[in-house]
């Protein structure tokens, strides 16, 4: 191995090991289990965790109040079940995600069920992160699956930002948007929220089944069939603040934190860091190829960007989610950059529907996969990305991750 090979090895290396800082700083065990340890409670406690986080969320509940969860579900993606979440008390469910599927529909029965049985002494905790919107569902009369699924897929290959998809989403839903405050009765309700949207809205995580929004986002003109569907949903709930509601809304992680320990990790490591305040937003590629350039262009350190990108995806897409769409684009402009590497992965350990969590391209990628005979140009065309990206050796691979914040790129300039 080459002296310069070394040197990217252990640049690399280095850039992993500032983003599992910023995991682990928000993860959902963590993050709750020091909320709760601070929030007294009397009597029997009922949760509900919903999303990508929830395992990690109700271990960290169960550690603070221990035997006082009486009982509760945990509902999360299809493979995110982890052996960290063993609280015999909790049903465990795993549903559809990025599509809802008929055991998202299955949720939302289950919870509306344990919410009608929970006497009016207990205390009723929701565990919210990133991906519940895909998780749970309770839907109008005469709305079916089939519907559900075909807006979804109309919604994730839009190209639209989070806040007009879930615009759209509390519109053809009975528990969204706030809906599901109807069903709290007079029971003392206590909400901790993992942020997954830009702002850290509350009404946006999770499509914001315990907070009316004060607005929707605008929307472009809607197609014929999905404006009928959302014609039989029922009305939004009249905004009110959350405390007026009887909830008490806590956000215990977001992207701000997970900077701010990536930013920390890697002072510590003796390198000058620039955490960009811009956050990443619009199209994937144009953010990848504006990345490259400042850090090409930019002094030796490390970069710190954060944000959700976007992307259109044509009528037969290839592999790979956002986040390597970004990382393929920006090593189109590193090539024979053999002093800078980029990270661009999702902090819950997903990307797309794969399972990769994103990708750590640099100045070689661009060769490494053209010894496949693939092209970068091409691949990025048909948003195929993740199969160039698996030649070239530069996937991430997580599994679950605990948290749910949004995405996160990391730049290394030597």
């Amino acid at each position: 191995m080459s002296n310069q090979t070394q040197i990217i090895e252990a640049m690399r290396r280095r850039v992993l090991e500032i983003y599992q800082a910023a995991l682990r700083a928000v993860h959902g065990r963590d993050c709750v289990r020091r909320t709760l340890v601070d929030v007294r409670v009397t009597g029997p406690v009922r949760v509900c965790a919903i999303g990508k986080a929830a395992c990690a969320m109700a271990q960290g509940a169960a550690d603070a109040w221990g035997d006082q969860i009486q009982d509760g579900l945990v509902i999360t993606k299809q493979g995110y079940v982890t052996a960290e979440c063993s609280v015999p008390a909790l049903t465990v469910m795993e549903a559809g995600h990025p599509l809802p599927d008929a055991r998202s529909v299955q949720a939302g029965e289950a919870m509306l069920k344990l919410l009608a049985e929970t006497s009016r002494e207990a205390t009723l905790l929701f565990l919210i992160s990133g991906g519940a919107s895909s998780l749970i569902e309770v839907l109008p009369p005469g709305v079916m699956l089939a519907d559900l699924r075909r807006v979804n897929a109309w919604l994730l290959a839009s190209g639209w930002d989070i806040h007009r998809m879930n615009a759209v989403r509390k519109g053809l839903s009975c528990i969204k948007g706030g809906r599901l405050v109807a069903y709290l009765g007079e029971r003392r309700t206590v909400q901790l929220l993992i942020s997954d949207v830009p702002g850290d809205e509350a009404a946006d995580i999770g499509s914001g089944l315990l907070v009316p929004a004060a607005r929707l986002a605008p929307v472009p003109a809607l197609p014929d069939w999905l404006q009928a569907l959302l014609d039989q949903a029922p009305p939004l709930l009249p905004v009110e603040a959350p405390a007026d509601a009887g909830v008490e809304t806590r956000i215990v992680a977001s992207l701000d934190q997970a900077l701010a320990a990536a930013a920390q990790a890697a002072r510590e490591g003796g390198y000058a860091v620039q955490v960009h305040a811009a956050r990443l937003h619009g199209d994937a590629a144009l953010q990848g190829r504006r990345i490259a350039d400042e850090l090409i262009q930019g002094p030796a350190g490390v970069h710190l960007w954060g944000g959700e990108t976007t992307l259109v995806l044509p009528p037969q897409s290839g592999r790979g989610g956002r986040n390597q769409h970004l990382a393929l684009a920006a090593a189109t402009g590193l090539a024979g950059h053999d002093d800078i590497c980029l990270l661009a992965a999702g902090t819950d350990g997903s990307d797309g529907p794969g399972e990769d969590a994103g990708a750590l391209v640099d100045g070689a990628t661009l060769a490494r996969g053209a010894l496949d005979e693939l092209n970068a140009e091409e691949c990025l065309a048909r948003a195929d990305a993740g199969t160039f990206l698996e030649a070239s050796g530069d996937l991430i691979s997580t599994g679950p991750t605990g948290t749910n914040v949004m995405d996160l790129a990391i730049g290394w300039k030597g």
